[in-house]
Protein backbone atom coordinates (compact mmCIF):
# COMPACT_ATOMS: atom_id res chain seq x y z
CA UNK A 1 0.00 0.00 0.00
CA UNK A 2 1.28 3.07 -1.24
CA UNK A 3 1.58 6.41 1.21
CA UNK A 4 -0.78 9.03 0.65
CA UNK A 5 1.05 12.27 -0.56
CA UNK A 6 4.21 10.93 0.08
CA UNK A 7 5.72 14.38 -0.88
CA UNK A 8 3.93 16.41 1.16
CA UNK A 9 4.04 17.31 4.70
CA UNK A 10 7.23 14.97 5.53
CA UNK A 11 8.56 17.21 8.40
CA UNK A 12 5.33 16.43 10.19
CA UNK A 13 4.88 12.80 9.92
CA UNK A 14 8.36 12.26 10.83
CA UNK A 15 8.15 14.07 13.94
CA UNK A 16 4.38 12.31 14.87
CA UNK A 17 5.77 8.97 13.84
CA UNK A 18 9.10 9.18 15.88
CA UNK A 19 6.87 10.35 19.11
CA UNK A 20 4.40 7.30 18.27
CA UNK A 21 7.28 4.60 18.16
CA UNK A 22 8.82 6.44 21.27
CA UNK A 23 5.47 5.26 22.92
CA UNK A 24 5.40 2.22 21.32
CA UNK A 25 8.82 1.31 22.62
CA UNK A 26 8.24 2.12 26.20
CA UNK A 27 4.64 0.20 26.23
CA UNK A 28 6.83 -2.83 24.62
CA UNK A 29 9.88 -2.70 26.97
CA UNK A 30 7.01 -2.48 29.92
CA UNK A 31 5.84 -5.54 28.56
CA UNK A 32 8.74 -7.54 28.46
CA UNK A 33 9.41 -6.53 32.12
CA UNK A 34 6.36 -7.24 33.10
CA UNK A 35 5.95 -10.62 31.45
CA UNK A 36 9.61 -11.68 32.86
CA UNK A 37 7.65 -11.27 36.29
CA UNK A 38 4.99 -12.73 35.72
CA UNK A 39 6.56 -16.49 35.01
CA UNK A 40 10.50 -17.68 35.27
CA UNK A 41 9.92 -19.43 31.80
CA UNK A 42 9.43 -16.50 30.21
CA UNK A 43 12.26 -14.54 31.70
CA UNK A 44 14.41 -17.96 31.45
CA UNK A 45 17.48 -17.47 28.23
CA UNK A 46 16.47 -20.07 25.16
CA UNK A 47 19.84 -21.45 25.48
CA UNK A 48 22.89 -21.42 27.80
CA UNK A 49 25.60 -21.01 24.87
CA UNK A 50 23.82 -17.90 23.46
CA UNK A 51 22.32 -16.14 25.89
CA UNK A 52 22.54 -12.17 24.72
CA UNK A 53 22.19 -10.87 21.45
CA UNK A 54 25.79 -9.48 20.32
CA UNK A 55 24.87 -5.76 19.63
CA UNK A 56 22.42 -4.90 21.91
CA UNK A 57 23.11 -6.69 24.68
CA UNK A 58 19.63 -7.91 25.70
CA UNK A 59 19.25 -11.27 26.74
CA UNK A 60 16.88 -13.31 24.06
CA UNK A 61 14.29 -14.59 25.96
CA UNK A 62 10.64 -15.64 25.37
CA UNK A 63 9.42 -11.98 26.84
CA UNK A 64 11.91 -10.23 24.82
CA UNK A 65 10.52 -12.23 21.50
CA UNK A 66 6.85 -11.30 22.61
CA UNK A 67 7.72 -7.95 23.28
CA UNK A 68 9.48 -7.47 19.90
CA UNK A 69 6.79 -9.08 17.59
CA UNK A 70 4.75 -6.17 19.52
CA UNK A 71 6.86 -3.75 18.91
CA UNK A 72 7.05 -3.88 14.89
CA UNK A 73 3.63 -4.70 15.01
CA UNK A 74 2.57 -1.35 16.64
CA UNK A 75 5.08 0.05 14.30
CA UNK A 76 3.63 -1.46 11.16
CA UNK A 77 0.10 -0.32 12.49
CA UNK A 78 1.16 3.43 13.36
CA UNK A 79 2.37 4.05 9.70
CA UNK A 80 -0.59 2.26 8.45
CA UNK A 81 -2.93 4.82 10.35
CA UNK A 82 -0.69 7.84 10.01
CA UNK A 83 -1.00 7.05 5.91
CA UNK A 84 -4.87 7.16 6.53
CA UNK A 85 -5.83 10.03 3.84
CA UNK A 86 -8.10 11.69 6.75
CA UNK A 87 -4.92 12.07 9.16
CA UNK A 88 -2.49 12.18 6.58
CA UNK A 89 -4.36 15.65 5.74
CA UNK A 90 -4.17 16.94 8.86
CA UNK A 91 -0.41 16.35 9.53
CA UNK A 92 0.20 18.09 5.89
CA UNK A 93 -1.78 21.08 6.92
CA UNK A 94 -0.29 21.12 10.10
CA UNK A 95 3.43 21.69 8.80
CA UNK A 96 1.68 24.04 6.25
CA UNK A 97 0.74 26.16 8.83
CA UNK A 98 3.72 26.26 11.07
CA UNK A 99 5.84 26.95 7.87
CA UNK A 100 3.65 30.34 8.33
CA UNK A 101 4.67 30.81 11.98
CA UNK A 102 6.75 33.40 12.68
CA UNK A 103 9.19 32.40 15.67
CA UNK A 104 10.25 34.66 17.75
CA UNK A 105 14.24 35.55 18.60
CA UNK A 106 16.44 34.25 21.22
CA UNK A 107 16.35 37.93 22.97
CA UNK A 108 12.79 38.27 22.56
CA UNK A 109 12.24 35.00 24.17
CA UNK A 110 14.61 36.17 26.87
CA UNK A 111 12.78 39.52 27.68
CA UNK A 112 9.41 37.70 27.36
CA UNK A 113 10.38 34.74 30.26
CA UNK A 114 12.26 38.16 32.03
CA UNK A 115 8.79 39.90 32.33
CA UNK A 116 6.77 36.35 33.22
CA UNK A 117 9.01 35.53 35.94
CA UNK A 118 9.10 39.41 37.23
CA UNK A 119 5.47 39.81 36.93
CA UNK A 120 5.20 36.25 39.22
CA UNK A 121 7.37 37.47 41.66
CA UNK A 122 5.29 40.71 42.34
CA UNK A 123 2.27 38.43 42.37
CA UNK A 124 3.82 36.25 45.04
CA UNK A 125 4.70 38.80 47.16
CA UNK A 126 1.94 40.44 47.03
CA UNK A 127 -0.36 37.46 47.89
CA UNK A 128 2.20 36.48 50.74
CA UNK A 129 2.32 40.25 52.20
CA UNK A 130 -1.70 39.95 52.26
CA UNK A 131 -1.61 36.38 53.36
CA UNK A 132 0.47 37.68 56.78
CA UNK A 133 -1.80 40.84 57.12
CA UNK A 134 -5.05 39.04 56.72
CA UNK A 135 -3.76 36.47 59.48
CA UNK A 136 -2.59 39.39 61.95
CA UNK A 137 -6.21 41.07 61.38
CA UNK A 138 -7.69 38.08 61.91
CA UNK A 139 -5.87 36.93 64.78
CA UNK A 140 -6.11 40.08 66.66
CA UNK A 141 -9.88 40.06 66.34
CA UNK A 142 -10.09 36.30 67.86
CA UNK A 143 -7.85 37.23 70.03
CA UNK A 144 -5.43 34.69 69.72
CA UNK A 145 -1.59 34.89 69.81
CA UNK A 146 0.12 38.56 69.78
Amino acid sequence: MAAYKPDQGRMARMAVFWAVAALIFYGCKSLRETLSGLSPSLAAPFSEGFRKLPVVGVELTPAFLIASVCFIGGLIVAKRIQDQPKKADLLIETETELRKVTWPSAQEVFNSSLVVVVCVVVLMAFLAGADWLLARVTNNILGIGG
